[in-house]
């Protein structure tokens, strides 16, 4: 009986200690903030090069248009100073994304349709 009740005890035990090795590691065990949302968004776009030849990343702003259960949307717009050039009255969307909390997948929106589409990485310069 004693012999036994240890080989299911060490069943059990090996099981509790295998089996974080074995399941699929959920990438995300915390859904994402504002401030991990726009840091994603922001190294995906200079991973990507995405805005490299059209506008310097230090000339963009990220504003926060929508917050939700499921994600953050983010408009970039163009920063007009004296160091980025422009009137600093105005400062036009250059585009619009989501970054889901969970997944952290990044959607981007398609003005000409007005829907939203998986993000493109270098297929959005």
């Amino acid at each position: 009986m004693k012999i036994e009740f240890r080989l299911i005890t060490a069943a059990v035990i090996a099981t509790i200690l295998i089996s974080p090795i074995a399941a699929p590691a959920d990438t995300r065990s915390r859904p994402l903030n504002e401030d991990a949302a726009v840091h994603l968004l922001e190294r995906t776009l200079k991973r990507d090069r995405v805005y490299e030849k059209r506008i310097s990343l230090g000339c963009i702003t990220y504003d926060t248009e929508e917050t939700t259960d499921s994600y953050f949307q983010f408009a970039l717009r163009e920063k007009h100073d004296a160091k980025c050039g422009g009137d600093p009255e105005t400062s036009p969307v250059v585009k619009r994304y989501r970054v889901h909390r969970r997944s952290g997948k990044i959607e981007q929106w398609e003005a000409a349709s007005d829907t939203w589409h998986a993000y493109k990485g270098a297929q959005t310069k």
